[in-house]
């Protein structure tokens, strides 16, 4: 095998690894897209009932639960834990808007 058929089968492998991750990016973005379209809705039922935006027990069950399932998965559950956390920051924080056009919009 000569150098250039090395370079051109690990081009080859570069390349079809990419796609690969190209894919599973792709589809966690529509898995996250999914995931905020449902706590959208959660946040339209908490504005109704007055409920608050956050639920710390809540919270850290599916800490421990996407901890267990990354451990699993072979994932770190150190990152698993940073990454769920980000997104429920982002979700409190579409709760408290959605709480907030709900009550000046006289809704609650």
């Amino acid at each position: 095998m000569t150098t250039r058929d090395t370079d051109e089968s690990v081009t080859a492998e570069l390349n079809r690894l990419r796609e690969s991750i190209d894919n599973i990016d792709a589809a966690v973005v529509h898995m996250l897209a999914e995931r905020f379209k449902c706590t959208q809705q959660v946040g339209h039922l908490k504005a109704a009932h007055q409920l608050p935006p956050a639920d710390p027990a809540r919270e850290s069950r599916q800490i421990a639960r996407l901890r267990q399932l990354a451990e699993s998965a072979h994932l770190d559950p150190a990152f698993a834990e940073k990454l769920l956390n980000f997104i429920v920051a982002e979700v409190i924080r579409h709760h408290e808007r959605i709480a907030d056009e709900s009550a000046s919009n006289g809704e609650a």
